[in-house]
């Protein structure tokens, strides 16, 4: 029997992926996406959307009577500098949005639920890097804050309410579909900026680091997730969470002079002081994806990059 799907902000940058591997898995797909961010267009004809706001009895009753096996949650407020604005945002649709929605898969008999979480910013300032699950939480912004204590929620009503619960902690995703002009995704904004024949900014230093993994590879993690046979124990707060990254660390410098390079034009860069909230370093260990998911990162970052701006490419045409 096929497998029913719900892909939580399955119209968004991430999710649209995620429904795009699932799809060719052979599951059967539905959406639900307020399209706040994502668009209708990033869905295969035919994939079912409900525009719902993961806050409302509405969403909890569609994941309650829709009979899905499976949940992949990808909604969320993701911006650190809107969470450092307005923490009371995140912790409405992360935190308070998240647990209706897991209601609602109690109510529903789903088995699964797969939720994004967050690597970097959960582990803050880190001692270790790459680092592991088991490493401190340190978030920095009420947007990690958001992030730890949806893990916390998902673990908890999993073993309270009797579905398994996988949580994966993405490093910095990048690729086709994220937005150029958003205030997050440093990638697709220094790809904009760049196609566009403008300078970028590069806020610090240009020293800071991050671990950049191509949404694809993301994609394909979930589909692990949702689908192989890892069941996670819910004795210990970091088992049922999975890093997803790629262990290499790139500076926003290094990672401006990549995108030079692909789109043929050195970038004319302005600094400016860096920004309340923000990691110095970040870059997350995958050897547990690797055991429990079967899981490695395939799309090198100048690999990645050069399928972003080809995409973005094409969009500006």
């Amino acid at each position: 029997m096929t497998q029913r799907l719900l892909v939580v902000g399955g119209a968004g940058f991430i999710g649209s992926h995620v429904v795009d591997a699932a799809l060719a898995r052979g599951l059967e797909v539905e959406v639900l996406d307020d399209l706040s961010t994502g668009k209708r267009q990033n869905l295969p004809a035919g994939v079912a959307l409900h525009p719902l706001d993961v806050r409302t009895p509405e969403a909890r009753r569609v994941v309650a009577e829709g009979k899905f096996d499976l949940l992949s949650v990808q909604a969320a407020q993701v911006d650190v500098r809107v969470s450092v604005r307005d923490p009371h945002r995140d912790v409405d649709i992360n935190v308070l949005g998240l647990a209706n929605i897991l209601e609602g898969a109690a109510a529903g008999g789903v088995r699964r639920v797969v939720w994004a979480s967050s690597g970097g910013v959960l582990y803050g300032e880190a001692s270790v890097i790459p680092t592991p699950e088991s490493g401190a939480k340190r978030p920095v912004s009420p947007y990690g804050v958001s992030k730890l204590a949806g893990e916390h929620l998902l673990r908890v009503l999993a073993a309270l309410r009797g579905f398994e619960g996988i949580a994966l902690r993405y490093a910095n995703v990048y690729g086709p579909r994220q937005d150029p002009h958003g205030e997050a995704g440093v990638c697709s904004i220094f790809a904009g900026k760049l196609l566009a024949g403008e300078g970028i900014t590069v806020f610090g230093t240009g020293r800071q680091t991050r671990d950049y993994v191509y949404v694809g590879d993301v994609a394909r993690a979930n589909l692990l997730a949702l689908t192989g046979g890892w069941v996670p124990a819910l004795d210990d707060p970091d088992a049922p969470a999975v890093n997803i990254g790629t262990g290499v660390e790139t500076s926003v410098l290094d990672l401006a002079a990549r995108f030079g390079r692909a789109v043929g034009a050195a970038p004319a860069i302005t600094m400016a002081p860096a920004r309340a909230g923000e990691l110095d370093r970040s870059a997350l260990d995958t050897a547990k994806a690797a055991d429990r998911l079967a899981w490695r990162p395939d799309v090198s970052l100048d690999e990645g990059i050069a399928k972003l701006v080809d995409s973005l490419r094409r969009e500006f045409r």
